[in-house]
């Protein structure tokens, strides 16, 4: 058997709200579009490694146990023959997903064990460079002897660009409950109360709420560190009449949420804040009005930018104005000055404008949209 669009697994994801059956056929054809991708490039194979390419076309493991392991990868060959290998770990957890005659359980010498799977495949093979260690390419490569190893990036990655209704659904649910906890975190914003002690109140009301996890370390940061695009919560307390931006995120049937307030704890925010706050909605209105089919990335970001070089403050804004969000709360598209093509119908896209003082603090306000036919729908 192999792992054609007509397989069917024995067992359901345990992280899965779908059926075996529908997860199988989604799966299977994304497989099938990838496939296409493949011998396009002239592949005879593409070597799956990235956790989220991995569960995208299987159902199998979203996470890596640690940065430094793999729960395993897929063979995707042109003829049609996928495999997936993994060690003994995960065995039993793979058979639940895949035909047992297509798995292939590997021991110590792992690179050895997949070049065998790869030689099978054909002689061309693509890897996700960006996905592995060098270390592993190396090995792959002395025991692949007679097969041609090439960067093959973004393959998987183009097609999980656009979501289709399952994703969407999920992506609702998410956010969804990223809504409900900014609405309650207003409530919790009380002076003295620490950023640590405020994060971690984010995370339990997330996990009590039906979040399978956070999707990213929470961000909370009081006064002067709101600064800090990427700030991690700390000791700083939550004082009388200062400026708090929290930036949260949860997974909800494995898909992600990201979404920042900037908050003024207090009766008299400083004219500082209030300008600030006031051209950061400006600037993410101005791109949010824009955004729709055929739209350049660039220019998403262009339109945003223009509303802070008019008011002079365009130095403050240090990051791009978003990035897709599904699988991972960071994934193609960018919304970036550097960034090539259009939006497409499906894609989901964050829309956050910053702008950040030493000083006193910063200012960030975060949508996240679904490109449609006709506009963008804020989730």
């Amino acid at each position: 058997m192999t792992s054609s669009p007509t397989s069917q697994p024995p067992l359901q994801s345990p992280a899965s709200q779908s059926s075996p059956q529908h997860l199988w056929q989604t799966c299977a054809a994304r497989r099938e579009r990838l496939r296409r991708s493949v011998r396009a490039r002239g592949l005879d194979a593409l070597l799956v490694s990235r956790a989220p390419n991995r569960y995208y076309l299987s159902g199998f493991e979203l996470h890596d146990p640690q940065p430094n392991e793999s729960a395993g990868c897929l063979v995707i060959a042109a003829d049609g023959r996928d495999k997936l290998a993994t060690d003994a770990r995960y065995q039993d957890a793979a058979a639940r997903l895949w035909p047992v005659e297509d798995i292939c359980i590997y021991g110590a010498d792992a690179p050895a064990t997949i070049a065998a799977l790869l030689r099978g495949s054909g002689c061309r093979i693509g890897i996700e460079a960006k996905g592995v260690s060098l270390d592993f390419a190396r090995a792959l490569g002395r025991a692949g002897r007679g097969i041609w190893l090439e960067a093959a990036d973004g393959l998987v990655e183009n097609l999980r660009r656009i979501k289709d209704s399952d994703e969407i659904a999920a992506l609702e649910r998410s956010f969804a409950l990223n809504h409900q906890l900014m609405r309650w975190v207003e409530g919790e914003l009380h002076p003295g109360r620490s950023e640590v002690d405020l994060a971690w109140a984010i995370e339990r009301f997330f996990r009590e709420n039906g979040a399978q996890e956070l999707a990213f370390a929470s961000i909370v940061a009081v006064g002067p560190n709101a600064a800090l695009p990427h700030a991690i919560p700390g000791a700083s307390r939550i004082a009388e009449n200062c400026p708090v931006l929290i930036d949260v995120g949860c997974r909800m049937d494995d898909y992600c949420s990201d979404q920042t307030r900037t908050f003024w704890v207090g009766d008299r925010p400083t004219p500082e804040f209030s300008r600030t706050l006031a051209l950061v909605r400006e600037a993410q209105e101005a791109a949010l009005h824009a955004l729709r089919p055929g739209l350049p990335l660039a220019e998403a970001y262009r339109l945003a930018r223009d509303v802070f070089e008019k008011a002079g403050v365009a130095a403050a804004f240090t990051h791009g104005l978003g990035h897709g969000v599904g699988l991972e709360t960071h994934e193609a598209p960018s919304l970036s000055p550097r960034a090539q093509g259009i939006l497409e119908a499906g894609m989901t896209v964050t829309v956050e404008p910053g702008l950040y003082y030493p000083q006193w603090g910063g200012v960030r306000w975060e949508y996240t949209v679904l490109i449609e036919e006709n506009g963008a729908r804020i989730l």
